[in-house]
């Protein structure tokens, strides 16, 4: 059979049982058209032309009001979404508003307020899709470098424990030099604090795995040559120098003679270091504390120093912490910004909602978004607490994942669910997918695609369905949102090399090696 004739034949199958092509697919159900008359006439009477029109109006007398903030930044804070792709971002706030009880479209984050926008380029010096590493150290240190490697250039070999400690090729972070200007600074994450984001702020690596010495030794890097991302953080600058480490890793940080305090099991640590107990040593007038209950009774006003580590390994997804004394990201922002805010000469503040990518990671979609949402509550918070006056807030992602919103589902259809139209095998479909990734068991079982039907798609388990099949879903190389507010944020408002953003911070906060605002003569503007 020809196939042009294949074609016409699944056509008029497809229009016998109901489905039939348009600019989409559609159901014939007289029941979900009706529904669909019902939903469409209740919008007729909020959403008509009037509505639109005075909304539009609206938005554009508050783009035609927006002023510039063309002053210093006393203050950065830098919510770094991880793997918090675009898509992400539109998802995240449709399930924010379905949670409120809304269709979720029409919803705002909080930093969808932000009154400038940009996008940023992720690629690196040797990928075109980034990974946490080589995307870190250009955000906060100015400087694409390649792929796995930390606060170090593209001359540094991947492995070459040697070639890490030669000061020609490490770069230095925004950290250090807010630090150099007598600013306060710390790191909040839900991953591990020694984790690639985190690490960006402090390390120089040749390998982001090296997060303890017991890593090192599967690559055969000597340990008492190059140190190792836990050890750079309490001993060496500009880590030892945080006035707020907040997160989790307790065991990267504590030998496998010690027993962890909220499940007994060993530290990782072979060299025998209790870098926690070093820390301690180190701040006399700091604190460091392991659970919720520590943080939210926390005497800021008497503590100089805090080093919070709330898990073993990463801190645990949200929906999956019922059992675990956590704080949330929120809270660990709140305290941060109140430790912080106690600096005279102000301050930088790095806060990751880490465990977004990670949720991505394993297919789980519904996991990715609530930690988006943890992550937006995060950031309210921060914009709660400070001045836009004198503080410069950028939200932004290092990378893309690879997953989507397709399909053609109805106003308000749950993002976590079925689109609402068959698809030519005649089976429902998720309206999130990935492109990869350990979904495929939920996407294709031998030749055919699994049926959905019967599926609950919105259960915290459930793994989107996937055409690559993958052990864990890899990062996409499209580009990512830059939000900002504050001082100096009207410079984001374009397109630009990742590395750019280092650069607006170092201007804006007249901290670095590179051009600053308070250099620049004012009849430039």
């Amino acid at each position: 059979m020809m196939y042009s004739q294949i074609l016409l034949a699944t056509t008029l199958i497809l229009s016998l049982t109901g489905v039939v092509f348009g600019d989409g697919q559609h159901s014939g159900s007289r029941d979900r058209a009706a529904a669909r008359a019902a939903r469409k006439a209740q919008r007729a009477v909020t959403e008509d032309a009037t509505y639109w029109n005075q909304l539009g109006q609206q938005l554009l007398l508050d783009e035609l009001g927006k002023q510039r903030i063309n002053s210093q930044a006393k203050n950065i804070i830098f919510f770094l979404g991880d793997g918090m792709s675009i898509s992400t971002v539109t998802a995240a706030r449709i399930y924010k508003g379905q949670k409120a009880g809304k269709t979720g479209e029409e919803e705002q984050l909080y930093f969808d307020r932000f009154p400038y926008t940009a996008l940023s380029r992720t690629y690196c010096t040797d990928a075109q899709v980034a990974d946490s590493a080589c995307s870190a150290t250009a955000y906060l240190c100015g400087v694409k470098t390649d792929t796995d490697t930390i606060g170090i250039d593209a001359n540094v070999e991947f492995n070459n424990c040697t070639t890490q400690n030669d000061p020609a090729t490490r770069v230095d972070s925004v950290m250090a030099w807010a630090q150099a200007a007598n600013k306060g600074t710390g790191i909040v994450t839900t991953t591990r604090v020694t984790h690639a984001t985190p690490a960006g702020t402090y390390a120089h690596v040749a390998n982001r795995d090296w997060e303890d010495d017991y890593a090192q030794s599967f690559d055969g890097a000597d340990s008492t040559i190059c140190d190792d991302i836990a050890e750079q953080l309490v001993l060496n600058n500009p880590g030892q120098n945080f006035k707020v480490i907040l997160g989790g890793g307790r065991a990267y940080f504590t030998p496998r003679t010690a027993q962890d305090p909220e499940t007994g099991a060993a530290g990782r640590r072979r060299d025998g270091k209790d870098l926690i107990g070093q820390w301690v040593a180190n701040h006399p007038t700091g604190k460091y504390i392991t659970t919720r209950d520590e943080l939210v009774n926390l005497d800021v006003a008497g503590t100089d120093s805090l080093f919070g580590l709330f898990s073993p390994s990463h801190m645990e997804y949200f929906l999956e912490s019922d059992t675990a004394n956590n704080p949330t990201l929120e809270e660990m922002t709140r305290t941060a910004i109140q430790m912080l805010q106690k600096e005279a000469n102000g301050y930088v503040l790095l806060v990751e909602g880490g465990r977004i990518d990670q949720a991505h990671h394993d297919g789980r979609a519904k996991v990715a978004l609530e930690e988006a949402f943890q992550f937006d509550l995060a950031i309210s918070a921060a914009v709660n607490l400070t001045d836009p006056a004198d503080t410069l807030i950028i939200v932004t992602a290092d990378h893309s994942h690879t997953m989507t919103i397709n399909g053609y589902p109805d106003r308000g259809n749950d993002i976590l669910g079925l689109v609402g139209y068959l698809a030519s095998d005649l089976k429902p479909y998720t309206t999130l997918n990935y492109a990869n990734g350990p979904g495929y068991v939920n996407g294709y079982l031998g030749g055919d695609r699994v049926d959905l039907t019967n599926v609950d798609t919105t259960a915290d388990t459930f793994r989107q369905p996937a055409l690559v099949p993958l052990a864990s879903e890899t990062h996409g190389g499209d580009d990512v949102a830059i939000f900002a507010r504050g001082p100096q944020a009207h410079l984001f408002q374009g397109v630009y090399e990742q590395h750019y953003i280092a650069h607006v911070m170092g201007y804006a906060a007249c901290i670095g090696p590179g051009v600053k605002f308070c250099d620049v003569p004012r009849s430039r503007y």
